[in-house]
C-alpha cells in the first residue's frame, strides 16, 4: 500500500498539539523535511524521551515521509542541551546508512523554538512568508511522535495512543503512554494528587495551553500534557482573565513601551505583526477594524503576554479580540510581500527558556518527568470524532456493536479534510453521537 494511504488509514495527525491530518501535509513535494523535536513548552518532556526510546523508528518514519515528498534533505531539530539523545540519533543515522540524507541540527534553548516558522528559520535560514505555511519555502515539518506513528502505520498500526506529560505542582511528574479516550481524571490520578479542589489544570503547555473548566473530558490524539498548579499561582490567575477584563486593563494601563512587539518571535522574523499597535487601538473603540488586519499574524505563543510585558498586561488576548472582530466582518490579511529577512536585533532578543520559566513562576517545578509504564483499565472510553483540524469523522459503528482495539470506528467524510479514528480498547459501543463514540471496555461488559 502507498505510504500516503497507510498514513491516512492509520488516522495520523500532527502530534505536537495542532492536529493537522498528516496525509494532507504530505501531498506536496518539498526540498526539506524537518523533524520538530524542539518541545519548547516548559515542563513537557515527550519528544526528547521518544527520540531516546525509539530513535530508529522515528528516523525511519522521517525518512519514509521525506522520500515520499521527494525531499532532498531530512533535518532533525533538537535542542543542543539534549546531548545524550543527539549522540544516539547521530549514531543510528550513521548505522542505518542515512548520513548523506539526514542530519541532526542543534537548536538554541529559546522560546518558541518549536514554533514551526521559527524552526524553519533556525534549521534552513529561510523565512516563511506572512500568513503562509512552511511549504511556501520548500519545507514540510512533522513532529517526532508523528514520525513514530508513520513508522508504525507502515506496519499497519493505527493511532490509538498518545504520549503526554503530567507536570507542575505535583509529587511525581511523569510522561505516560495513554490510550485515546481514557478519562482525563484517570490520567491525572497517576501523579499523586487525589484532591483537585485547590488545583487548576492546564491542557497542554504552560505558555499556549488553556486552563480547563473541567477535567471530566477524555484524552485525544493531540493531548500532549497536563500541568497542575494551585489556583492562586500567577500563571493560573493570568490565564483565567477574560477578554473583557483584559481589554479594560490593557486600555487603561498600556504605556506603549512596545516590548510586546520588540520581543515577538514573528516580528523578529520580519513579519509585520505589532502587538503594541493593537493595544493602542483599544483607546479608540474602532468599529472599522480593517486597518488592524495584522492581528491575524499572531501565532498566540503568549511570549508578549507572559514574558515581554513589564506591566503584566494582555497583548495576546487583545490580538485574539481583534482576530475575532476581523473574522466577524469577514476581513482577512493580505500579504504585500513574499520575501522577508529577520530584523537586525533578532539575535539579541531571543527569549532564553530558563529565564522564561523563572518569569512565569515554574522554576521549582522544572524537573524530569520520566516515561513511566502504567496500564490503564477504564470502564468506559469516549473517543472524540473531532480530534483534528477539519471535518469530524463519520461513525461507522452502531450502538451494541462489538469492536476490537485498533478497529476503525470513524471515517473521513467524503471530499473533506479530516482523520480516521479507531478504538483503543475492545468492547461494546454504548453511545454514538455527532461528537463522540462511547465504548464500554470488554472486561466490564
Amino acid at each position: 500500500m502507498e505510504l500516503l494511504n497507510q498514513i491516512k488509514d492509520a488516522g495520523i495527525i500532527g502530534a505536537g498539539g495542532a492536529g493537522f491530518p498528516t496525509h494532507a501535509k504530505l501531498t506536496a513535494k518539498a526540498e526539506y523535511i524537518l523533524l520538530n523535536g524542539a518541545e519548547c513548552e516548559p515542563l513537557l518532556r515527550v519528544d526528547q524521551q521518544l527520540m531516546e526510546l525509539f530513535p530508529e523508528e522515528i528516523i525511519r518514519g522521517l525518512e519514509a515521509a521525506g522520500r515520499y515528498i521527494e525531499a532532498g534533505k531530512a533535518i532533525i531539530g533538537i535542542k543542543g542541551k539534549h546531548k545524550r539523545v543527539i549522540a544516539l540519533l547521530k549514531e543510528r543515522i550513521a548505522a542505518l546508512g542515512l548520513a548523506n540524507y539526514m542530519e541532526v541540527m542543534e537548536l538554541r534553548d529559546i522560546y518558541p523554538a518549536g514554533d514551526e516558522q521559527v524552526l524553519v528559520h533556525e534549521l534552513t535560514k529561510r523565512i516563511v512568508p506572512e500568513a503562509s505555511i512552511p511549504l511556501k519555502v520548500g519545507c514540510v515539518v512533522i513532529n517526532s511522535e508523528t514520525a513514530l506513528n508513520i513508522y508504525r502505520a507502515m506496519a499497519g498500526e493505527p493511532v490509538t495512543e498518545t504520549y503526554l506529560t503530567i507536570a507542575g505542582d505535583i509529587p511525581q511528574p511523569m510522561t505516560l503512554k495513554v490510550p485515546v479516550g481514557v478519562p482525563i481524571r484517570e490520567v491525572i490520578r497517576q501523579c499523586g494528587v487525589e484532591n483537585l479542589d485547590d488545583y487548576a489544570v492546564i491542557d497542554g503547555g504552560p505558555m499556549m495551553g488553556r486552563v480547563m473548566n473541567s477535567v471530566d473530558g477524555y484524552v485525544t490524539k493531540k493531548s500532549k500534557g497536563y500541568v497542575l498548579l494551585k489556583k492562586d499561582h500567577f500563571l493560573i490567575r493570568k490565564k483565567t482573565v477574560t477578554i473583557p477584563q483584559a481589554r479594560i486593563v490593557s486600555r487603561t494601563a498600556c504605556e506603549q513601551c512596545r516590548m510586546c512587539t520588540d520581543l515577538c518571535p514573528r516580528y523578529l522574523l520580519g513579519h509585520h505583526i505589532e502587538p503594541h499597535k493593537m493595544m493602542r487601538a483599544l483607546s479608540y473603540n474602532l468599529e472599522d477594524v480593517s486597518e488592524l488586519k495584522i492581528a491575524q499574524l499572531c501565532c498566540e505563543c503568549n511570549a508578549c503576554e507572559l514574558y515581554s510585558c513589564q506591566a503584566n498586561l494582555h497583548p495576546k488576548t487583545v490580538n485574539v479580540l481583534y482576530k475575532q472582530k476581523l473574522a466577524e466582518q469577514g476581513i482577512r490579511y493580505q500579504p504585500t510581500q513574499i520575501e522577508f529577512k529577520p530584523r537586525e536585533a533578532r539575535e539579541y532578543r531571543l527569549i532564553p527558556s530558563k529565564r522564561l520559566i523563572a518569569k512565569i513562576g515554574l522554576t521549582s517545578f522544572d524537573k524530569p518527568a520520566p516515561v513511566t509504564k502504567l496500564e490503564f483499565r477504564p470502564e468506559c472510553i469516549s473517543i472524540s470524532l473531532s480530534q483534528h483540524i477539519g471535518a469530524p469523522a463519520v461513525p461507522v459503528v452502531a450502538v451494541g456493536q462489538q469492536v476490537n482495539a485498533g478497529q476503525l470506528i470513524g471515517k473521513i467524510p467524503d471530499n473533506s479534510l479530516g482523520a480516521a479514528v479507531h478504538a483503543s480498547f475492545s468492547g461494546t459501543v454504548t453511545e454514538v453521537s455527532d461528537n463522540s463514540i462511547v465504548i464500554k471496555v470488554g472486561s466490564y461488559v
